[in-house]
């Protein structure tokens, strides 16, 4: 279980969130909803420790992040990565290894078995020697994935990853989490259409700054707590 006391996170001494208790259960699929300035992004982004909180803790299996980090792989929003940089798809999904193998020591067959594995799911094998820039916006977010796969980790954390995507790519982002639901894996996603909640996720978290409610989906997704939710958004 990830556990989330009493957080409350500011920028410039301006509070995004207040009060935040939070109890995710392993295993599952968890939708993160609100609305556009709810601190959706700020809550995972504290998880990860990108974000120092005013107050509170979170704990990962009565664990702190530091201890775990390497069971946790996190995919940004594709919007806030430098796609001009000059690599290429292998070699993205390739540093999802370097947790395993170490940054400064050579990667094994094992690991390029697996990265190569991961771009075989993700449908992106025949873009591994293309540079990221040529690459499509939905590429980009499979190749991503692929590298969060290759980690091999118990947790993952995405922020939108179906924010402007084609169907290929939400299909292969839907299999991966049946995928990784299978294996017992717990993925927490930020997620904005709230139509697709209910058939996708498990459970959910309803997030204003507050959390409004959060456990499983039959029963805090209702009308009344999305209405809380995004009244006066």
């Amino acid at each position: 279980m990830i556990e989330i006391r009493d957080l409350t996170v500011s920028y410039d001494e301006k509070p995004v969130l207040w009060d935040i208790d939070l109890q995710l259960e392993k295993g599952l699929l968890w939708a993160i909803v609100g609305p556009n300035g709810a601190g959706k992004s700020t809550l995972i982004k504290t998880m990860l420790d990108f974000i120092k909180p005013v107050t509170g803790t979170i704990s990962f299996g009565g664990q702190s992040y530091q201890k775990v980090q390497k069971q946790i792989a996190y995919v940004p929003q594709r919007t806030s990565v430098d796609w001009n940089f000059p690599t290429t798809v292998y070699d993205v999904v390739l540093m999802g290894r370097y947790g395993h193998a170490g940054i400064l020591k050579p990667l094994s067959s094992k690991d390029k078995k697996v990265a190569y594995e991961a771009c075989e799911k993700l449908g992106i094998t025949h873009l591994k020697d293309r540079q990221i820039a040529q690459l499509s916006g939905g590429q980009q977010q499979r190749v991503f994935l692929a590298r969060a796969l290759c980690q091999e980790a118990e947790i993952y954390i995405m922020d939108e990853p179906f924010s402007g995507v084609d169907i290929k790519t939400e299909n292969a982002i839907n299999e991966l989490f049946k995928e990784l639901k299978q294996n017992n894996k717990t993925v927490i996603v930020v997620h904005h259409d709230l139509e697709s909640v209910a058939k996708t996720f498990d459970s959910v978290v309803l997030l204003n700054r507050q959390v409004i409610a959060h456990g499983p989906i039959d029963r805090e997704f209702t009308s009344e707590n999305i209405e809380k939710t995004y009244r006066n958004a």
